[in-house]
């Protein structure tokens, strides 16, 4: 196969879908793997010009990220893309102990045998900006400094306590940094800036976007400094976005892709792991648009009775979608059922919880013949994904009012889940009827 235009590792699944939908928006056939490929796989995908892997960094310690990530970067090194991005969640949420942005880097570097890593975190489309090294986002259709941010600034594994990236990167890697600020960037001198921090040690430049013009300024400078054989570069879905910008003013794509709705599916069912406020919208507007409604307990669910957890819930997630219903199976209803502390007091409890959700959309996927399900929460995703036996996906059908969270194709060797289309959903990405959009196969 040609070599592609871009590799990816995504630190959680639902950002590697982001990932791979802006990829496909944009005219770039994509393949997000789960895990690395054989060289079938490869080739049943060789018509792609972006090649993604799945991972779960985010929810890791730097000690696994020393091992794991090492040998992933290793292999996408062998890819030969023109850039290798590193996909972090545009809300940049980490620490030192927990998906810590900085250690990646630092492997990044030195697997690329790279000076100097670009780093890019706003995206537009996502409605996520960063302004001189701040960042801000949006909730609910007002905008928050980081720090201030309504959810992110509680997140109950990596709060966001700092809005200035560089020094919240500070505290996770010791490797010196530099910002290509605003003004900078829109000037005449952007690139000469950019080399200046660069060989005056800059081992980490982040490169501020506040607007889609000057996002594709930063496309601009990505392109411009990447290396024979591959660059290694961090950031969010927002790197895509730019370097697609620039790829289409140079015609290395042409237009972007078409996709058809799939139709309504009769019944759908959905797990659900994530304590945001918006999953939680997104399940009261299902129940009240014909889902039924099942609570699991997190706690029993990471327990040694799980096995019975998950009996029981798919017993009762049998009998809904037995009578012809859509159901939505969840360990939390809001941030106010978020039990998380009862459940840190086991060690691995969280990717435990996430395996549980898996094994049980599984189970109901294989005894219903269910041909559409959804995973709702980045961190769930990632593990109970792994659960489901997939060893591939592409983009079925994105969704623009939810940007990040689009319809997918699995394909497998399981043969109950090869062809089944699943969504994977961030806790803060959809509007409120996504899990009845999703199951009326509508484009919002």
């Amino acid at each position: 196969m040609q070599n592609p235009l871009l590799s990816y590792y995504g630190d959680d699944l639902t950002g590697s879908t982001d990932v791979m939908e802006a990829l496909e928006l944009g005219g770039v056939p994509t393949v997000l793997f789960m895990r690395l490929p054989d060289e079938a796989q490869l080739e049943r995908f060789s018509h792609c010009r972006a090649i993604g892997l799945a991972g779960t960094s985010r929810s890791e310690t730097p000690q696994w990220m020393d091992t794991h990530l090492t040998d992933a970067f290793a292999w996408l090194k062998t890819l030969n893309a023109e850039i290798c991005h590193y996909k972090v969640c545009s809300t940049f949420d980490s620490s030192p102990t927990t998906g810590s942005i900085g250690r990646a880097i630092e492997i990044g570097r030195s697997v690329f045998a790279q000076d100097s890593v670009p780093l890019l975190v706003g995206a537009p489309q996502l409605k996520r900006y960063t302004a001189f090294g701040h960042l801000f986002a949006a909730y609910r259709d007002q905008y928050f400094r980081i720090d201030r941010h309504p959810v992110m600034s509680r997140h109950p594994t990596t709060p966001m306590d700092e809005s200035d990236l560089l020094i919240h990167l500070s505290r996770q890697t010791g490797l010196s940094s530099g910002l290509l600020d605003l003004a900078t960037l829109q000037s005449t001198s952007r690139s000469q800036a950019f080399d200046h921090l660069v060989e005056n040690g800059a081992a980490i430049v982040l490169v501020d976007v506040d607007s889609r013009e000057t996002q594709a300024l930063a496309g601009k400078e990505i392109w411009r400094v990447r290396k024979p054989g591959g660059s290694f570069v961090v950031g969010s879905s927002g790197i895509e976005y730019a370097l697609l910008a620039e790829w289409a003013s140079n015609d290395i794509i042409s237009a972007g892709s078409g996709f058809t709705p799939p139709g309504a599916a009769e019944r759908i069912a959905v797990v659900s792991g994530s304590c945001s406020p918006t999953t939680e919208r997104q399940i009261r507007h299902a129940l009240d648009d014909g889902f039924d409604g099942i609570e699991i307990d997190p706690v029993e669910l990471v327990s040694e009775a799980s096995e019975q957890a998950i009996a029981r819930a798919a017993a009762s997630g049998r009998a809904s979608l037995q009578a012809g219903r859509s159901v939505i199976l969840y360990t939390a209803l809001g941030p106010t059922a978020d039990r998380g502390a009862e459940i840190d007091r086991q060690e691995g409890a969280r990717h435990k919880l996430g395996r549980g959700l898996g094994a049980l959309l599984r189970q109901l996927t294989e005894e219903q013949s269910l041909r559409r399900v959804v995973i709702a929460g980045g961190d769930t995703s990632s593990h109970a994904l792994g659960q489901m036996g997939v060893d591939a996906l592409t983009v079925r059908m994105p969704l623009p009012a939810s940007p990040g969270s689009p319809l997918c194709v699995a394909y497998s060797h399981v043969k109950a889940i090869d062809g089944l289309e699943v969504a994977l959903k961030g806790g803060q990405v959809g509007t409120d009827r996504y899990f009845s959009s999703i199951r009326d196969g509508l484009r919002s």
